[in-house]
């Protein structure tokens, strides 16, 4: 048995912030954040909003596009580093309850940024070993609510948002598939993008720990310096092991967390930055999110055609790499 992508869809929330807008409130510029990062707005989650909320509207709407019922759903798995509650319960079984998916099993998966990569893999395990016909992947993020909105070096980066991939059993003799993942993890980076405080390592105490010990803490230079050759080394080896060049590729569709990686990434590897489908101006860094949310918009205007082949690739917190090849 061979999965496939059946239909895909996305969420952003209403409100729409400028980088104009973030001036107001920290020390920076529009000129500054689009010439460092490629931004120029993000979509920020309402103080009611949570992962769960923007997740369940992008599931239902891949599960409409794809003509499935949320019954026929066999698993859940839900992509995100800011749950709707700490460690427990996986916010995937919030999203099951909302979307009345009875007879899915449902898990949250933490690989930060890679998260989506991740999960369309471990999506495509589970229908290959007879687990499950239809998987319901989804990356939702709502990094509005653990940032520090002083820091201008991670405030001006994140923004909100859900996409979901609904992963079904592929019918014989289709062309659409999920040919290859590779994944990996550096965990000796793990401090470069973290929240040191709240969890058993550094536990969060009233009264005595910081405010800001529980917001994103982030080495920039040590993220960029992992992210080029870790975006490279995953476009090499899936199109290598799978006998293919970028010849054969329709499109890259990499992890959004700033434009300035993503043009490096390219001219190491000598790609063509044509071959990247890049939106981070309108959304910035949704995380787990952003290549589900990217591939939908991409849908939707047409750009994808069935049997097309679709690169993802995705570095994050972890630390995490990796990728998948698709066969659209």
């Amino acid at each position: 048995m061979e999965a496939y992508i059946c239909s895909l869809g996305s969420y952003l929330p209403s409100r729409r912030v400028s980088n104009h807008e973030l001036a107001e409130i920290v020390d920076t510029s529009d000129e500054w954040i689009y010439s460092h990062t490629g931004i120029r707005f993000r979509h920020l989650a309402g103080e009611e909003q949570a992962a769960s909320d923007l997740g369940v509207e992008a599931a239902q709407r891949a599960l409409k596009a794809g003509g499935v019922s949320a019954d026929e759903l066999d698993l859940i798995l839900l992509a995100t580093s800011t749950p709707d509650y700490p460690g427990l319960p996986a916010t995937a079984c919030v999203v099951q309850d909302r979307l009345g998916a009875k007879h899915a099993a449902a898990m949250d998966l933490v690989a930060a940024c890679s998260g989506f990569a991740y999960a369309l893999s471990t999506a495509r395990a589970f229908i290959t070993a007879g687990q499950a016909r239809n998987v319901m992947v989804i990356g939702s993020e709502v990094y509005s609510k653990i940032l520090n909105w002083k820091d201008r070096n991670t405030c001006v980066l994140f923004g909100d948002g859900a996409g979901a991939a609904l992963v079904s059993a592929a019918e014989d003799g289709g062309k659409s598939r999920i040919l290859d993942s590779y994944l990996r993890s550096r965990g000796a980076g793990a401090t470069a993008l973290y929240r040191s405080h709240g969890g058993s390592r550094n536990a969060y105490i009233p009264g005595t720990t910081p405010a800001e010990e529980l917001y994103l803490k982030m080495n920039g230079r040590q993220v960029y310096n992992f992210a080029v050759p870790a975006l490279v080394e995953t476009i090499e080896t899936l199109l290598e092991r799978n006998g293919k060049s970028m010849a054969d590729v329709a499109w890259i569709v990499p992890h959004h967390a700033n434009v300035r990686i993503l043009h490096a990434a390219a001219k190491r590897g000598g790609y063509s930055f044509d071959r990247f489908y890049v939106n981070i101006e309108e959304n910035a860094n949704t995380s787990a999110a952003s290549i589900p949310i990217a591939m939908d918009e991409m849908y939707r205007k047409g750009m994808l055609t069935r049997g097309d082949l679709i690169l993802t690739v995705g570095f994050g917190a972890g630390l995490t790499y990796g990728g998948n090849l698709i066969a659209w």
